[in-house]
């Protein structure tokens, strides 16, 4: 194999932060006060969210962490050993100080070689699960956090690290009025947790016309919204099939993990479309990070049978739909030029997962996968995707070289 390039400067699209422990509760109003605690249940602590334990993050006050990486192993199908992922992590280790503090992180990014690196939430992402049969709880949890991330890191450091607070569809003045409250704050990107929500008029497609005001403001402000991993919502019916005697990802059975796989992102972006969201605010951008990438194709497929079937449902292709909407930060180990050819050149993000242990060490280490991209390609992969999704200047020098190729179908 020829030398890669490998000098197109990076735009991370999946960073992570370490929640302090005081990240729920510091701007939480005082009426909610016992209703997020911390619990300590023999050696292990937990968040208790409305009396509802959770344990999907092992060590909520992350003080001691799994290495940048530790499972590297596990999702390059590489696990001969048949460990588990606790076995496979080994000793954990202090959190980095480049996960606690955008000044520390920035010199990380130097050391990375990382140019940009969107920046999310970790302990935020039990947050919308664990207090759903509260709506206003969980608004009110998600605006002390989002306050919190504003006074820690700020949503925009230095024109390079973007930390994106998180938009909560439960209801749809209040949605409104927080999207109003981060873009005063300077958030140049936000992050929503792809599922149904439970509001006013109980659980519901956030893609539903009664949401139309929320996503109009969106359109209008040209804030791109990421869709993330985050705890998962078919809980309650995995519980069905087996016993659940944990959340905790890392001590998931195999049947947890096939099933619940990536049903939660496919099924978000199936409302998107087919409740009419991307076809009514056509400038929507959109992006799918750390969900995947194995559900696009059968999604694709799906699509192109319904429809032929309904087309008096579909005023648009559900194809150029998501062509023209969607950004896609696949898995590291996932194969990008089969996400290339079915969703387009031009939205296909790296991301890295730092400092997780299911992500890789650091960014560079990307190029041990990489499937000899050219000039051009690398150019759009590493990161002038993420600037297309970020509405930033893209850094390819050379015009000729990001002609688009042509797509093949599905």
């Amino acid at each position: 194999m020829t030398e890669q390039f490998r000098d197109a400067p990076i735009f991370d699209a999946d960073q992570h932060m370490y929640e302090t422990g005081d990240a729920l509760t510091k701007f939480l109003p005082e009426k909610y006060g016992r209703a997020v605690q911390y619990a300590q249940f023999g050696r292990q602590t937990r968040v208790v969210i409305n009396n509802r334990v959770t344990d999907f993050i092992p060590n909520p006050t992350f003080e001691r962490v799994a290495a940048p990486g530790a499972h590297e192993k596990f999702f390059a199908g590489e696990n001969t050993d048949g460990l588990t992922l606790r076995e496979m992590q080994g000793k954990a280790i202090d959190a980095p100080e480049a996960t606690r503090s955008p000044e520390a992180r920035l010199a990380e990014l130097d050391q990375q070689g990382v140019t940009e690196a969107l920046n999310y939430p970790t302990l935020g992402s039990l947050v919308e699960h664990s207090s759903a049969d509260d709506p206003a709880l969980t608004l009110a949890i998600v605006h002390a956090l989002n306050e919190w991330i504003h006074e820690h890191w700020s949503f925009d450091y230095a024109d390079r690290l973007f930390t994106t607070p998180i938009l909560n569809l439960s209801e749809v003045d209040a949605a409104q009025k927080e999207l109003d409250y981060i873009l005063s704050k300077g958030a140049k990107a936000a992050l929503i947790k792809p599922g149904p929500v439970n509001g006013l008029h109980g659980w519901r497609s956030p893609a539903l016309p009664e949401f139309d005001p929320f996503w109009r403001d969106v359109e209008a402000a040209g804030l791109p919204i990421v869709l993330h991993a985050s705890y998962p919502p078919l809980d309650d019916y995995v519980n069905k099939w087996e016993p659940a005697h944990t959340q905790n990802f890392m001590a998931q059975s195999a049947f947890r993990w096939m099933v619940l796989g990536h049903r939660e992102i496919a099924d978000m972006i199936t409302a998107l479309i087919c409740h009419g969201t991307l076809t009514r605010f056509p400038k929507l951008r959109i992006a799918s990070v750390e969900n995947g990438s194995g559900w696009i194709f059968p999604l694709f497929n799906d699509f192109e049978d319904l429809q032929k079937k309904m087309p008096q449902n579909f005023p648009e292709h559900p194809h150029d739909v998501f062509r023209r909407n969607i950004w896609v930060s696949p898995f590291w180990e996932g194969c990008v030029s089969d996400v290339v050819n079915t969703v387009g050149w031009d939205k296909v993000m790296f991301g890295s997962d730092y400092p997780h242990p299911e992500g890789l060490p650091e960014p560079r280490g990307y190029w041990k996968y990489a499937e000899g991209m050219d000039v051009r390609r690398t150019y759009d992969f590493m990161g002038d995707n993420a600037r297309r999704f970020m509405g930033l200047p893209i850094a390819n020098p050379d015009p000729a070289a990001a002609e688009p190729p042509v797509l093949t179908a599905p």
